[in-house]
């Protein structure tokens, strides 16, 4: 909050200095050779898009459990969406099911990395089709060190002084391998700048366009000093943090083992971020939610906000697994600041769930 009284103080509210340093630390600690901060995700979309210079006809491929600002962005925009379901042992979507539905026209893929949950991307890249990133739950994560060996780039951004041995040993970050990443900083993004997002450019050859897009656009496209400081400490936190993250989420986990409820696959655990505590649940929703509530914990279920949370009724026939998750995910208070007192309580509630 510090960050921020300065701003208003300073009556710095609109982009600046803090939008700048926040852009410069993304490039650190990503190794991006360039990014914009923006005001909202729909307006990162709508960059990435005029980069790539996609044609109107084109189909875009999505997760059924991708945030709906995606949705309703690329309907805006006039772009046809193919909406995929996923599975259901890890909430992203195959890539069987994108190869089918690059069949039926599918033209370029946002891979939304859905509970920070990273998906072996090599996979995805090998159907050699445009894949944006989505990173708003899995930002800051590593993909495996191999990943690097068998995807050289010869005009990728130098590796940052800062980086660690240990970043090293573990590859590059989440969103390095699509075209573009997007990285949301809503309220229940893992970095949160109480708004807006960071359009991510991997390489030099895709920085050129989003920059000249972005030297064109308006100053009301981009993200205000106020939230950008906002942004910039959690950024500057996010390994402390995400250390406190994994503990949380380790202690859980343990609790749910031998219970009838579980928590997603999680194929890279070292590697990939810990959004909150997801558990797919063996019964329903309401009684689970009613039960914490008596218990003093607050559930709220997972795919809440996402495009078929508002497209059910259209979307429950042809994503079957999603539409199950959406009923039966339950996404458990799971932060940095969480107390000792706090944390034992949930594990009490995750042990005893009927």
């Amino acid at each position: 909050m510090e960050a921020v009284l300065t701003c208003m103080v300073d009556e710095k509210i609109g982009p600046g200095e803090m939008t700048l340093r926040l852009v410069q630390t993304a490039k650190e600690l990503t190794g991006c050779d360039g990014a914009v901060a923006v005001r909202s995700p729909a307006i990162a979309l709508e960059y990435v898009l005029k980069a790539i210079n996609l044609d109107k006809d084109s189909a875009v491929m999505i997760s059924a459990l991708a945030p709906y600002w995606l949705y309703v962005t690329l309907e805006k925009l006039g772009y046809k969406t193919m909406i995929l379901d996923v599975q259901e042992e890890n909430a992203l979507v195959s890539v069987e099911t994108v190869e089918e539905a690059i069949k039926n026209g599918g033209r370029l893929l946002i891979l939304s990395e859905t509970m920070g949950i990273l998906p072996d991307i090599r996979q995805y890249l090998a159907l050699e089709i445009p894949v944006i990133e989505e990173i708003s739950h899995s930002a800051l994560s590593y993909y495996p060190a191999e990943y690097e060996e068998e995807q050289p780039e010869a005009d990728s951004a130098p590796a940052s002084s800062s980086d660690s041995a240990k970043e090293e040993e573990k590859g590059r970050r989440a969103g390095m391998y699509g075209l573009y990443a997007i990285l949301g900083m809503e309220e229940h993004d893992i970095v949160t700048a109480g708004g807006g997002a960071l359009v991510i450019a991997p390489k030099r050859r895709e920085w050129s366009p989003l920059k000249a897009i972005a030297d064109q656009a308006p100053s009301t496209d981009f993200m205000p000093d106020m939230n950008a400081a906002l942004a910039f400490v959690e950024l500057k936190e996010f390994t402390r943090n995400e250390k406190v993250r994994q503990e949380l989420f380790t202690l859980f986990s343990r609790a749910v083992m031998s219970g009838r409820h579980k928590t997603f696959v999680r194929g890279q655990d070292n590697n990939s971020t810990i959004y909150s505590f997801p558990l797919v649940l063996n019964s329903g929703f309401k009684d689970v939610k009613l039960y914490a509530q008596k218990k003093g914990i607050e559930v709220r279920q997972a795919f809440e906000n996402s495009v078929i949370a508002f497209k059910q009724e259209e979307l429950s026939s042809q994503c079957i697994c999603a539409n199950s998750l959406l009923l039966r995910c339950a996404l458990f208070p799971l932060y940095p600041r969480l107390g000792q007192k706090d944390a034992s309580r949930i594990v009490k509630v995750l042990s005893s769930l009927p």
